[in-house]
């Protein structure tokens, strides 16, 4: 072969080769170029661009007049983007010298690090001072990774008065993190307690999204498009705050309290008060240890809800439940009449009347031992009708369970019968106790809420439940209970608060068509001994705070259209009719006053 064909050759076959690699190349980049090209851009879109969620502005909650109980206002916060940090515990150090952490703020940082992904924003520090942000962005050339944002955060005006309704805010916890990656953001509040809590599904909106371009070394470069949020729900609640801090007011003069008021007519609940209030911004931001242990040792217990967790034996409030049971069971008459000396004899055991010392009511009828708190008459009604009658009234009337108000915690409280005894503490119930429990003493507990309920459903004649959510359409079925005995009860409430000797006279409303009828209660925490009442050692005002009787009260106005009912607890107030009494008319004159409508 010669050189020139051997030649031919091998340029052929170079040729070729080239020829295929040409090809090979070009139909690479045909199928990178076009038919590949949306997938590679969406890979380079996902280097490119970021996405971040921005938080919705959390909804308003208002008093039935649209006064502002919480809102959100404008906050300022620092947060760290690891992605484009060098090094997070050096970038972290060098914001503490320029601004104060405090070691659980730093630990909260170090915990995020850990636990979420390197694009996710982790707050540094919230709620900055207007001197920290000017410090920070001052600076923030020189600390990559680190950036201002401004946010909103809750504000609750009137704190001490609404704070155990309304309930607070705050950074949810890891048992609270559901994947939801809105919960994972810096500045994202979730409800805690209260209506916050309850309503949380409305009050928070819906996040929206802001995307931005990053380069190769993930800094921002400009912001391609936003997304708005959507704000919160509204809340309208039913408290009128006029009425609300008025009872507030009158009830933080005593140490520890609570109280309710209804509108009888729909069961809106127009005042909610629990005393002693707390500072429920504390909460907001992460409430520091020392606030916190201070709470927790109150010695007035600032934190319990009251109104809907507190439970109480509620004393001779109760006393028109078994009067009624007597009445349906057929075992009495208003005529039916008892003799009252101060005390009665079970056996070798003396009851005794609240008026043992002065030798007792004398005799009286069932109207006039209602408007006395004859404790001898209703020992012996609850002796003729037993226990699981008296719980059958008072379930009806709505204690022993909750009300399904719409405040998370609430507690049933406990209406004893037979049947309970027996399971929970393996005896047979006694006479004795049926006396203690005609007289709303014993296992009896009751929140305040429910003796508002109650005495809302004795005013009406209907089952009355409670609401804080304005604008509702609501209609109520009536008691089944005779109307003429109802009646009767609401006669002995009528002398009790309007009738010379009626426990609550010397605190009536004397305005002519205001008047109010209602019914004091004293309850024991410890029982007196007969020793104690021989040397005369009974007076509660001698004995520590928390030895000293509950004082509590239930009424309603006006007599002759029922409109609002109360229910007020003085926490080892001592005499309900010297101490829960006046509050309870006070409520009640001020609520037909500013609520005419």
């Amino acid at each position: 072969m010669d050189k020139e064909s051997l030649f031919t050759r091998r340029s052929v076959i170079l040729g070729g080769m080239q020829a295929a690699l040409m090809t090979t190349v070009v139909g690479r980049m045909f199928y990178l170029e076009i038919l590949s090209n949306q997938h590679y851009q969406k890979l380079s879109d996902k280097n490119r661009i970021l996405s971040r969620l921005t938080l919705p502005v959390r909804g308003l909650i208002t008093d039935r007049k649209g006064k502002i109980l919480a809102s959100d206002h404008n906050v300022y916060r620092a947060v760290m983007i690891r992605d484009e940090a060098d090094d997070w515990q050096l970038c972290l150090k060098r914001v503490q010298e320029l601004i104060h952490l405090t070691p659980d703020e730093i630990d909260k940082v170090a915990l995020h690090v850990r636990r979420k992904p390197r694009f996710m924003p982790v707050a540094v520090k919230d709620n900055l001072t207007w001197q920290e942000v000017t410090t920070l962005e001052l600076h923030l050339p020189d600390i990559a990774g680190i950036f201002i944002e401004e946010g909103r955060n809750r504000y609750y005006p009137y704190a001490l008065e609404t704070c155990h309704f309304l309930g607070y805010v705050a950074t949810p916890s890891e048992k609270e993190l559901d994947g939801d990656p809105l919960l994972e953001q810096p500045g994202f509040k979730l409800g805690k307690t209260g209506i916050e809590k309850s309503l949380e599904s409305q009050l928070r909106g819906m996040p929206g999204i802001k995307q931005v371009e990053v380069n190769a070394f993930r800094r921002i470069v400009r912001e391609l498009s936003t997304s708005d949020s959507v704000h919160g729900t509204q809340q309208k609640l039913t408290i009128d705050f006029d009425l609300q801090q008025t009872l507030y007011q009158r009830l933080a003069q005593e140490e520890s309290g609570a109280a309710v008021v209804l509108d009888i007519p729909t069961g809106e609940v127009l005042a909610y008060v629990s005393t002693p209030g707390f500072d429920n911004n504390l909460f907001v931001n992460g409430i520091p240890k020392k606030n916190w242990q201070e709470l927790l040792n109150h010695p007035y217990h600032a934190l319990i809800n009251k109104p809907i967790s507190g439970l109480y034996a509620p004393g001779s409030t109760f006393k028109m439940i078994t009067a009624l049971a007597a009445l349906e069971r057929g075992v009495v008459t208003p005529h039916t009449s008892v003799n009252c000396s101060g005390h009665t004899m079970l056996g070798n055991h003396k009851f005794h009347c609240w008026t043992w010392k002065t030798g007792g009511h004398g005799t009286v009828d069932l109207i006039r031992a209602i408007a006395t708190s004859c404790d001898i008459y209703f020992y012996h009604i609850a002796s003729l009708i037993g226990i699981d009658a008296i719980a059958e009234m008072a379930q009806r009337l709505g204690l022993g369970s909750i009300t399904g108000i719409e405040i998370p915690g609430e507690k049933p409280g406990l209406i004893p019968t037979m049947e309970w005894k027996r399971r929970v503490h393996q005896a047979k119930w006694t006479l004795g106790e049926s006396y203690n429990a005609g007289i709303g003493q014993g296992y009896t507990l009751t929140t305040p809420l429910q003796l508002a309920v109650m005495i809302a459903r004795l005013a009406s004649g209907k089952i009355i439940t409670p609401t804080l959510l304005a604008g509702q359409q609501r209609e109520f079925e009536v008691l089944a209970v005779n109307s003429q005995h109802l009646g009767y009860v609401q006669t002995g409430l009528d002398k009790a608060s309007n009738e010379g000797g009626g426990t609550s006279f010397r605190h009536r409303i004397a305005q002519p068509g205001m008047e109010m009828a209602g019914k004091t209660g004293t309850t024991q925490v410890r029982r007196i001994t007969e020793k104690e009442r021989v040397l005369g050692l009974v007076n509660s005002a001698d004995r520590p705070w928390n030895h000293r009787e509950h004082a509590l009260f239930v009424g309603y106005a006006p007599i002759h259209a029922p409109r609002f009912a109360a229910a007020v607890l003085v926490e080892h107030g001592g005499s309900g009719g010297r101490i829960a009494a006046p509050v309870g008319r006070d409520v009640l004159l001020t609520a037909q006053q500013i609520l005419r409508e």
